[in-house]
């Protein structure tokens, strides 16, 4: 939704970037442009000015970062609570995203900007935040999905991932060897990833793939099996063409971005190819091959089942530029049950010769979240156990 006003904006910029200083004065019909080169001089702004309607902090401005000037914002102007506080950064980075979430800030852009979709934004927020603070909403008991693990479930998480962890040890320390020898960077890796309740942690795994595979993923982007499917080659050229234009709003994510122009209409495009993955992905190892072929990789994700950040048995936690696509309220059901190392769409997956599509996946994660919250839950997940061993052994890498 674009919120359209004649009145012109306050905006206190903080930081010293002339491009983007350069950008808003060019704009001085629509938005009054101040700018404070440091923490002291924003704070000294603020004590002698009431109004502001938005607060613009780059990543790193001298001395601090922009979230700890964001806290102390919050801590010594409280009349200025309901202002926007927005992150600019030169670069993306999915650490800088997830603890600017965790500290409250409203939004994050990532340069080059689009003055006109911060414009907007900042309208938009001004509305939510005066619209929240009006009204107090309280959501009535039940309105809210929260899904607890039982009893019986997470015994049988704790057994399992301990007992696990204990007879794969010696084999674990020998793939660790190889993994080692074959390829310089850490035997481990490390992601964000959203689990139930779009609750974010930190994912392990044995590394399988080379340590620059991230950053190689758009250059591999097109043997993506799922971002071709169901779109034409018209889709792909306006894909294409829209990444290349300013984005706006820098949505949660790890590799993707969503412009701020399109909205939901484009989030609902992007679910359509949500995931990612390839065949024969060349960004993987020879020992990574051997690991992800017996699922060795996913061992070290008992310790995420220990720490209870997911289940042996649920939906699979999704890498962040995944799961930000996916909060539509169509999809939004698949994360209101546990996360797991192994889960329906996984056996069905392995139990069929034709691939499985994003559509499919989706539909058996928020199928598996009615059994996950049903009388027969620990049953079903008893019978997903079992189809997990026979899997695999099977040829179809999911």
């Amino acid at each position: 939704m674009e919120v359209i006003s004649d009145k012109k904006l306050c905006l206190l910029y903080v930081g010293t970037d002339q491009k983007v200083v350069g950008q808003f004065l060019s704009c001085s019909e629509k938005v009054d442009f101040q700018v404070a080169k440091n923490a002291l001089l924003a704070i000294k702004w603020l004590n002698e000015n009431q109004h502001v309607d938005a607060i613009l902090c780059e990543k790193q401005i001298p001395g601090q970062t922009g979230i700890e000037f964001h806290k102390i914002v919050q801590e010594r102007f409280a009349n200025k609570n309901t202002i926007p506080f927005i992150l600019v950064a030169k670069d993306r980075n999915k650490n800088d995203l997830s603890e600017a979430v965790k500290n409250g800030i409203d939004d994050f852009y990532v340069q080059p900007l689009s003055t006109a979709n911060i414009l907007d934004r900042v309208h938009f927020l001004k509305e939510l935040k005066a619209n929240l603070k009006k009204e107090k909403i309280v959501p009535p008991q039940g309105a809210i999905k929260e899904y607890k693990i039982g009893f019986w479930k997470r015994s049988f998480d704790l057994a399992v991932a301990g007992l696990a962890l204990l007879c794969a040890a010696p084999f674990l320390l020998l793939f660790i060897i190889a993994i080692r020898l074959e390829s310089k960077g850490k035997v481990y890796y490390i992601s964000k990833r959203v689990g139930t309740g779009y609750k974010i942690f930190d994912f392990y795994k044995l590394r399988s793939m080379y340590p620059d595979a991230d950053k190689r993923l758009k250059e591999f982007q097109h043997l993506n099996q799922y971002a071709h499917e169901d779109i034409d080659d018209s889709n792909t050229e306006n894909t294409e063409s829209t990444a290349s234009k300013p984005q706006g709003t820098v949505l949660f994510g790890d590799d993707t971005e969503v412009d701020e122009n399109l909205h939901n209409n484009i989030r609902k495009e992007s679910a359509k190819s949500a995931f990612v993955k390839f065949d024969n992905d060349p960004r993987i190892t020879k020992v990574g091959k051997i690991i992800r072929k017996l699922s060795i990789d996913e061992l070290p994700q008992l310790i995420n089942v220990l720490k209870g950040d997911m289940s042996i048995v649920g939906n699979r936690p999704l890498p962040l530029y995944e799961a930000e696509v996916l909060t539509t309220d169509e999809w939004t059901d698949r994360f209101n049950g546990p996360a797991g190392i192994t889960g329906l769409w996984q056996v069905e997956a392995r139990g069929r010769s034709s691939k499985m599509s994003p559509e499919e996946r989706k539909i058996l994660d928020i199928k598996y979240v009615e059994y996950a919250n049903s009388k027969y839950a620990f049953l079903i997940d008893m019978w997903i156990v079992l189809r997990t061993f026979k899997a695999v052994f099977q040829k179809e890498n999911v």
